[in-house]
């Protein structure tokens, strides 16, 4: 459902640019962890496992945010997060080598299934690219294994910068060197959302109602404020006519 009359009155074909969160939005981090963890460690609950990972994050780039750490890479921040977690659930036996596997699950996440699709068909009239807290070489990974076809390679590394800081989402104006009416950032948060849009970008929701799994799903209801509102993003393609 459309929530303005002319989304692409600054977001134009051709020059305009689609940003887009990755985790949560264009893949499915939950799933992914829950199913490695169980395939490798039976006995671990991997649905736990992988929320207690995710609820990490923000705390973590908190750090990085206030100064308690310097500049550190999403790889390292999960490996600290993950280190505290091995021995909660009974993993604190895992090698060195087995660690640094487990960490590089959020490089083999699993697209959502209309993920590839529907950014292939927008990359036909728009630019499209990450903006991602994620460290570069997990999302090249990420992007390699997945399918994912980006026409560039955004993250809050290029910047030095953890979303929601606007250094972030003024950054991808700066490198298409686009005012920021002309890029929208593409996202299944609202928070970060509201953030791109106090910077001056226009704004698509994506619904991911099974972000956090079958057994917490998010309420997906349209908020004020943003230009688009899709279903997937194949419905997004469809509202940009594309």
């Amino acid at each position: 459902m459309q929530h303005m009359d002319s989304p692409l009155s600054s977001i134009k074909a051709n020059t305009g640019v689609l940003a887009f969160d990755i985790f949560g939005t264009v893949v499915d981090w939950h799933g992914s962890i829950l199913r490695e963890v169980q395939s490798l460690y039976p006995h671990v609950d991997g649905n736990a496992f992988a929320l207690a990972w995710r609820a990490g994050y923000q705390p973590a780039m908190a750090r990085v945010r206030s100064g308690e750490l310097g500049w550190t890479r999403i790889d390292e921040l999960h490996r600290m997060i993950l280190e505290t977690l091995l021995p909660q659930f009974g993993l604190s036996h895992l090698t060195e080598s087995e660690r640094v596997h487990l960490n590089h699950v959020w490089h083999r996440l699993d697209a959502w299934a209309d993920s590839v699709e529907g950014l292939t068909r927008l990359k036909q009239r728009f630019t499209i690219c990450s903006l991602s807290n994620g460290n570069i070489g997990l999302l090249t990974n990420m992007a390699k294994r997945a399918g994912l076809p980006w026409d560039c390679v955004l993250s809050a590394e290029v910047f030095r910068a953890y979303k929601p800081d606007p250094a972030t989402y003024l950054g991808v104006a700066k490198v298409f060197d686009l005012e920021p009416s002309q890029v929208m950032l593409c996202a299944a948060h609202h928070d970060d959302l509201a953030a791109a849009r106090a910077c001056g970008l226009r704004t698509a929701y994506i619904e991911r109602p099974l972000e956090f799994g079958a057994a917490q799903p998010k309420d997906v209801s349209p908020q004020l404020g943003n230009d688009l509102h899709a279903s997937s993003i194949l419905d997004l393609a469809a509202l940009l006519g594309c």
